[in-house]
């Protein structure tokens, strides 16, 4: 292959795939920020305080986090999204619609609008972050009618219900989160909507919350009773899934690491497990997969461009094996769990990713993994 030509995309349902299949494999649709990011602190400034990270990124944020996601696990994956007219949002749309390959066609540019942005400083294996937006000139509602058919769609239950309740209806399998509430309040009721989703993913917190138990264990049985696939996740603890349909329970446990930003690592799991439904693989695999890319992705600073691609899982499957046939024992055991892998890694070379930089590049100088 010529040093210029980029490598092919790696389309991992590729022997899965129909002529009568929808266009998308994924659809989404959300607020896209312009992030700040800062890391390398080991604390918060004091009120009057100046201090100097040792790194900073920008990328786009907000929905983008997860588009940029299930793009680079190889799903075709549509977003609908408004974005605004500033040099932020220009290249935000270059970097998502040509670098990522996210389908646009279903977004709209807004004259005389600018981009939300969102500063976040990453410290203490957490993240605190100042937020300045304004409201869309239209409701993103009118703009889904647009977006193209797709196999699935990850929602925000907390959101508008009636634009992916239609596409249940049309056979869209429904992947819905929630976020925390601020009320306090956690009413039971706001899980009404989980009657169109195929599968919820809510944190620990939220789902003990929502559920009135004292456990993640307990808190996936109750969601069990409410929707197909229900999974749990306990951050460093590991996640909790049942799925309903299979009657598969399984608990996988958390690939310990070195968090350096956990930005969008809930939005890289949710990408894994689309993935891995859309592939009908067992859910202790998908487990074990979107534990490991939600792993590699807190190793990067970046939110969205610190999602990984197929050539980073494959450099961890290489590195790993590596040391398990030098004699790592550690090594051994984990890829004796992960050998499922096996079956699904490009069989050649793929293009590398984008990360995050201190500046936003007009293109990605990603090379070849």
């Amino acid at each position: 292959m010529d040093e210029t030509t980029p490598a092919a995309p790696w389309d991992p349902l590729a022997s899965q795939r129909t002529p009568g299949d929808p266009p998308l494999d994924v659809l989404l649709s959300g607020t896209v920020f312009f992030d700040i990011v800062f890391t390398g602190l080991d604390r918060m400034p004091a009120p009057g305080e100046e201090l100097w990270s040792e790194g900073l990124g920008s990328c786009p944020g907000g929905i983008a986090n997860l588009a940029t996601a299930t793009a680079r696990l190889g799903l075709r994956t549509g977003l609908v999204a408004g974005f605004g007219d500033d040099a932020y949002a220009d290249w935000m749309w270059e970097t998502l619609s040509e670098d990522e390959g996210i389908d646009l066609n279903a977004s709209r540019r807004f004259p005389q609008f600018h981009s939300p942005l969102t500063v976040s400083v990453a410290t203490q294996q957490d993240r605190a972050m100042v937020t300045h937006g304004h409201q869309l000139p239209e409701p993103l509602s009118t703009l889904i009618d647009r977006a193209p058919a797709a196999r699935a769609a990850v929602v925000d239950l907390a959101g508008e219900t009636a634009w992916w309740s239609r596409l249940a209806a049309e056979g869209t399998l429904i992947f819905a989160d929630i976020g925390f509430d601020a009320s306090g309040r956690w009413d039971p009721a706001d899980l009404a909507p989980l009657t169109h989703c195929h599968a919820f993913t809510p944190n620990a917190v939220e789902a003990m919350a929502y559920t009135r138990t004292d456990t993640p264990g307990a808190a996936v049985r109750d969601l069990a009773e409410r929707v197909p696939l229900a999974i749990v996740t306990d951050g460093a603890e590991g996640a909790y899934a049942i799925d309903s349909s299979t009657g598969e329970e399984e608990y996988c446990p958390a690939v310990p690491v070195t968090a350096l930003d956990t930005t969008g690592a809930g939005d890289v799991f949710a990408a894994a497990i689309v993935l891995g439904t859309l592939a009908g693989r067992p859910l202790e695999e998908r487990l074990k997969f979107a534990s490991l890319c939600s792993a590699l992705a807190v190793q990067q600073f970046g939110g969205s461009l610190a999602a990984p691609g197929w050539g980073d899982i494959s450099d961890w499957w290489g590195a790993l094996t590596g040391a398990s046939d030098a004699g790592d024992l550690r090594a051994k055991h984990t890829r004796d769990g992960y050998r499922f892998l096996e079956e699904v890694l490009p069989d050649r070379a793929v293009q590398g990713k984008r990360r995050a930089q201190g500046t936003f590049a007009l293109r990605s100088d990603a090379g070849e993994h």
